[in-house]
């Protein structure tokens, strides 16, 4: 039988909470629609980032909606490490071996640790092959760091860019920052990234030294979670404020995932 003519499965991509690696845990149904959670209780086929976080998820949906097999009689495919490190939205990973479940007929689950797979997370050579592979791609509802960011800062949301990570060297970071500042000066264009957690005041000490007194400065922390913290303001104001981080706000801090934003 042709590809054509045989019935395909669907990758469904599985947005995961955001508290991956925070102290405390939000009530999946405070974050999760219902439909979300029962569409992803009937997937047993999984690429995932990380197993492990994966089976986790799982018991936690499984509390709600009983899946339908055995979290141990699942299959679980890792992207690799290298996408990891370097990421595959380049497109230079092939992704299509990993979706032969599905050209078998079963559906499939692409999940990362937290929020949207495939934005600002691994996964987007997954979805691109299952387009050349003809196989329809769902996205179900769930938490995106970045649009909450965005929408909680008061920054520009109508013209927005996400540029992943900034440099970790020094110097070049504070290179960075300054691009980053005049485009959003000249176009008005907010700019959003990322850093490790376990950097975040380190990077956020370079931002408040590196940009001009009138750029507006945001950040939002352990989004969903009920120590959220998401706080907006000039550099001449964030350069007034201490607190028990020293330069740094309360509620950033380097244990939490966070999100930052620059923009006029």
């Amino acid at each position: 039988m042709s590809q054509a003519n045989k019935q395909l499965g669907k990758l469904y991509l599985v947005p995961a909470p955001l508290d991956f690696g925070c102290q405390q845990e939000a009530p999946l149904t405070n974050v999760m629609p219902m439909g979300t959670i029962e569409a992803a209780a009937k997937i047993n086929h999984w690429i995932c980032e990380n197993a492990k976080t994966t089976r986790a998820y799982l018991k936690r949906i499984d509390s709600i909606s009983p899946l339908s097999l055995p979290i141990q009689s699942q299959t679980m495919t890792e992207l690799p490490r290298q996408v990891h490190k370097k990421g595959d939205h380049l497109g230079v990973f092939d992704a299509k071996p990993l979706l032969n479940t599905a050209l078998q007929g079963q559906d499939m689950g692409l999940i990362s640790e937290a929020g949207m797979p495939a934005v600002a997370d691994p996964g987007s050579s997954v979805v691109r092959a299952a387009h050349e592979l003809g196989l329809t791609v769902i996205p179900l509802v769930g938490p995106v760091s970045l649009l909450l960011a965005l929408a909680s800062s008061g920054l520009n949301g109508q013209n927005f860019a996400f540029v992943g990570y900034l440099p970790q060297e020094p110097q070049e970071r504070v290179k960075r920052i300054k691009e980053l500042e005049q485009l959003a000066v000249k176009t008005g264009q907010t700019q959003l990234f990322i850093e490790t957690p376990y950097r975040n005041l380190a990077l956020w000490a370079s931002l408040v030294q590196s940009l001009q007194a009138s750029t507006r400065l945001a950040f939002s922390s352990g989004m969903t979670l009920s120590d959220a913290a998401t706080q907006c303001a000039t550099l001449q104001q964030w350069r007034k404020t201490k607190s028990s981080n020293g330069d740094a706000p309360a509620g950033l801090s380097n244990q939490t995932p966070a999100v930052f934003a620059i923009g006029v």
